[in-house]
Order: structure tokens, then sequence, then C-alpha cells
């Protein structure tokens, strides 16, 4: 009989345990799931079953882990997320949340970008521990995405970007997110990738502070190369902060409309 031992179709014999098959498939394994639940392991396995077969806390192979991701985003869309390069200027609350993103569905390359440091007020929306607190944001984060995926590469820039490094910098990616807090530096990132990078596009993000409206944040096509997500008017202001799940809103809109130019699509 067929079953599916994580993500690979194999061939048992009819009135096979999941005791034998973890056994026999991967010796060890103390976390057995048959179709989406726990089992005890004399559970008599049935064509068709679904299993994974676990091994508390192993970290799986480069391959293992590459089939698996493969087998949820299907082969085609993996392949071309592995080859893949995205460029996050700043890695605040929007550029950390869309890095741990990308760095989840296996974008292969992920260049990152920023001058500070993790404070405490960081951490109410930020993707950073109480253990990273003085760390730069960027060697901070690098170590967090490969505690997620060790096997992407991660380039990390503890500097303060400017229309003199940008083009250097973000050259190897055709897309760049901007993720920045202050408007004349959003400003300046928008206009170094459009006018210094012709190959690149660049997604930008304005108006996402406070605990608006959900559907107010939206992601919008301003030219051929630049896309606008956010409401567009709501500023961090007293009274009005930036929170954690409006700012994951609008990096989850930018991380998503990067994947769509990766598959080839556009708004």
């Amino acid at each position: 009989m067929r079953v599916i031992i994580n993500e690979q179709t194999v061939e048992l014999a009819n009135g096979t345990t999941l005791q034998q098959a973890a056994e026999l498939r991967k010796p060890g394994a103390d976390i057995l799931i048959v179709n989406g639940f726990p089992a005890a392991a004399e559970t008599v396995l049935q064509a068709g079953d679904t299993l994974y077969l676990i091994k508390r806390g192993e970290q799986p192979s480069a391959d293992e882990l590459e089939f698996l991701m493969a087998a949820r985003h299907t082969p085609g869309v993996h392949s071309r997320l592995k080859q893949a390069c995205v460029g996050i200027a700043g890695v605040g609350g929007l550029g950390s949340a869309v890095a741990v993103a990308l760095a989840r569905i296996g974008v292969g390359r992920l260049i990152l970008a920023d001058f500070d440091i993790v404070e405490p007020s960081n951490l109410n929306r930020q993707q950073f521990f109480v253990d990273q607190i003085g760390l730069l944001k960027v060697y901070a984060l690098t170590d967090t995405l490969r505690r997620i995926n060790p096997y992407i590469t991660i380039e990390p820039h503890a500097v303060r970007l400017d229309p003199g490094n940008i083009p250097s910098i973000f050259a190897p990616c055709p897309i760049i997110i901007e993720a920045f807090d202050l408007a004349e530096m959003k400003a300046m990132l928008v206009d170094s990738v459009l006018e210094q990078l012709p190959d690149s596009s660049v997604i930008a993000a304005s108006g996402v502070a406070g605990f608006g409206d959900n559907n107010g944040i939206t992601t919008r096509r301003v030219s051929a190369r630049f896309y606008l997500v956010g409401d567009g008017s709501s500023e961090a202001a007293p009274g009005n902060g930036l929170m954690a799940p409006r700012v994951a809103i609008a990096a989850g809109q930018q991380a998503n409309q990067a994947v769509r130019l990766i598959l080839g699509e556009e708004l």
C-alpha cells in the first residue's frame, strides 16, 4: 500500500503499524502524526494515510527541509523563491516582520541594511527579543532568521543608507522593501532606487500607525516599479503610535507583494 511519509510517497506492506513505519523510515522519531493528529505507535496504517515522523529537537537537513517546503509551495514556486533576492532597507517594525515572512517561505537571499540598535521600546512591534537589547538590529535579526531557516543566505549591512551606498548594497536585488520610519528617509530610498537601480522595483509603506481600520491598509501600484502599502494618512504621533498588529498587516502586504513580483504577478 502507498502512504505519504514526511511529504514523500512510500510503499509499505499491508498491516504495517505506525511504529514499524517509524523504525523503517526515521528511527528514533518520538512524535508520530497520522492524518494531522498524534497517533499511538500500534496504529495500523491504511493506504493513503499521511504521516509525519519527527525526532524532537532535531534540525532537518537542507535537502529534507527543502523537500518539505517545496511540497507546501509546489516545486515550481519553491524553486523561484529559492533563487530570489530581496533587499530590506530598515529592519524595525516593518522590515523585521517582512524578513521573517520571506525567510519562512524560503526566499533564497535577503540583504538587510540598518544602522540602529535594538532598544526596549522596539519590542512592542519589532521581531526582536529582550536578550537582544543593545545589539545592532541587522545582526540580531540575522541570528533570528538563521534559526528560522539556516539554509538561506542573509547579508547584514550595519550602515546608514544614503544615495551613495544604496546602489552598491542593493545591486543584486530586483525587489527592495522600504521600511523606514521617517518620511524623508522613505523618499530618499524610493528616489534612489528608481533613479539609480533601473532594473529594481521598490515596495514602500506610508500610513500604518495606530489601531485603525484593518481594511484601510492597501497595496497600490504608483508607477511601473513603485508600489505603496498603507492607508496614506495615519502618521505616527502622540496618541497614535506604531503598534504591532497594524504594522504586521502592512508588513504582510509588503512581503506578499514581493512574492507576487518574484512569481511574475503584478497588481
